[in-house]
């Protein structure tokens, strides 16, 4: 089971094109000013099977461009296992994958099954959020320490 904060089923603003989004709970970054303070409990949000939220996503695959992966943190060790079962079920359906996490992506390297993970995502959005790098005009990140990085080189 993997317990979920929240998910919008149309987003344009969590990446490119319009995406469904998973907001995952837990998260051990608790950035100050975070804009979802609601995700870091790792018990709030519902529990959901890999399929029912594999159903969620594919009932919208007609109107959205991809899946984006937020928080709380994705890139959890409980929940890694159960998580790349459900980007391979969504990759295996033609969608794109974007994922943010609060760890930067030379640190994410360091953990094998972390990196079976970056294998399937299209674009990471790296880094916590810094209140004092607060940007409003970027595009798809808060502050400017976050990198938009492009790991399927395809795009």
């Amino acid at each position: 089971m993997l317990n979920i904060s929240g998910f919008y089923d149309c987003s344009s603003t969590n990446g490119e094109g319009w995406r469904s989004v998973i907001f995952f709970s837990g998260c051990p970054h608790r950035c100050y000013k975070c804009h979802n303070p609601e995700t870091w409990d790792k018990k709030s949000g519902a529990d959901y099977t890999v399929e029912e939220l594999t159903q969620m996503v594919l009932k919208n695959k007609n109107f959205i461009d991809g899946v984006t992966l937020s928080g709380g943190e994705p890139f959890q060790e409980e929940n890694i296992d159960e998580i790349l079962i459900f980007v391979n079920n969504l990759r295996s359906h033609g969608l794109n994958i974007w994922c943010y996490s609060g760890y930067i992506y030379e640190d994410l390297l360091k953990n094998s099954k972390y990196v079976k993970l970056l294998n399937m995502v299209d674009v990471l959005v790296d880094g916590p959020f810094i209140y004092d790098l607060l940007d409003p005009e970027l595009k798809f990140r808060g502050s400017s320490n976050q990198r938009i990085i492009k790991l399927n080189k395809n795009l």
